[in-house]
């Protein structure tokens, strides 16, 4: 593939290597370029680090680090569509965007849902409160996507190259490394580990040492850091540890939402098998509204052209139609045209709610 970056072949093994499986140990570059090695790529833990450095400072890497579930730190977070009509656009957009608890927000390829947002809450009770508020400035009317099952969140963009998959295994996976423990049932955070999310939710230190350098700013000791984080990984507040790579600097810059209007009886048998499609990063049940908005399940999918994009929107269309007779109505894909807000999810206050009495 070519890319909107040009990348070294240690560069482009880095970027695949760890995308997930980072080990969570006192000095974990010397084990992932121990792992790296015996996987055929030639790098030693100094190597392995400026690399990643290198690669985050040039933009090509969003962070480096751990890639917090929100959904099970507390609060909740919600899709909503509306429209905003072309004469008031910016005004509308505007509106919507001041309201801290908008998280991220794309303008979409639709003739009447144009405008499409995240809200994060500390409270899920506030959801409503907020739309309501939205729905008084702007006089437009919002359309509430809740997730109802989610079958796939795994974001994860290889390039040409070592460890890219075409030769065994994508990746590097050195999660058996790190402290033995066990999840729990636990589903509020004590006032230490409200911290500790807090702390790395932006990414780690690019340091031979970056969790003992996490322990060292919150007054931890490095056993508990290593031995939380290893557990909240465990319990899916992690969903996973190492590069998380800019898709649009590896040229992935066509996204395309695609939605459908799946039968009931057979979304759960659909979601798994589309889920389980490469190029499937995101992939959701959510609510229809009747008269408005038909559709039920939503896959998102990642490509480098237009072509590609098309192509593997075709796929996912072909792997529905083994499961039912899918007619031109029944989906539509909603590429996104800009990127109105993109301040990520604010856990702060969702973790806040969701922590312990000390």
């Amino acid at each position: 593939m070519t890319t909107d970056v040009d990348l070294t072949e240690r560069e482009r093994a880095v970027v695949n290597a760890f995308q997930g499986g980072f080990p969570v140990t006192e000095r974990p570059f010397e084990a992932a370029a121990d792992a790296m090695c015996d996987r055929g790529v030639d790098i030693d833990a100094t190597e392995l680090l400026e690399t990643i450095r290198e690669l985050d400072e040039r933009g090509v890497l969003s962070r480096f680090g751990p890639l917090v579930n929100a959904q099970e730190i507390g609060g909740a977070a919600t899709l909503v569509a509306m429209h905003a009509p072309e004469a008031r656009f910016d005004e509308v957009v505007e509106m919507v965007n001041d309201h801290r608890e908008v998280a991220h927000n794309y303008e979409r390829e639709h003739p009447h849902l144009n405008v499409w947002f995240v809200v994060s809450v500390a409270d899920e009770d506030r959801v409503e409160t907020v739309l309501d508020d939205i729905e008084a400035e702007t006089g437009q009317e919002t359309y509430n996507l809740p997730k109802q099952q989610e079958f796939r969140v795994e974001a994860k963009f290889y390039v040409d190259g070592p460890l890219d998959g075409s030769d065994g295994p994508a990746g590097v996976d050195c999660t058996a490394l790190g402290p033995d423990v066990s999840p729990t049932e636990a589903s509020t955070l004590s006032p230490a580990e409200r911290d500790l999310v807090l702390e790395v939710q932006g990414g780690l230190p690019v340091t031979e040492t970056p969790y003992a350098d996490v322990a060292d700013a919150l007054g931890e000791d490095l056993e508990w850091v290593l031995e939380t984080i290893k557990r909240f990984e465990l319990e899916g507040k992690i969903r996973r540890i190492g590069v998380v790579p800019n898709h649009y600097a590896l040229g992935y810059t066509e996204n395309g939402m695609t939605v459908w209007n799946v039968p009931d009886d057979v979304v759960d048998e659909i979601g798994p098998e589309v889920a389980a499609l490469p190029f499937v990063t995101h992939c959701y049940e959510r609510p229809r509204h009747d008269g408005v908005w038909p559709y039920n399940f939503f896959a998102m999918t990642h490509g480098r052209s237009e072509a590609e994009s098309q192509r593997r929107i075709e796929q996912v269309r072909e792997t529905m139609a083994g499961y039912w007779d899918v007619a031109d109505d029944d989906w539509d894909s909603l590429f996104s045209t800009q990127i109105l807000k993109k301040t990520g999810i604010r856990l702060d206050e969702r973790a806040a709610a969701n922590t312990e009495s000390a």
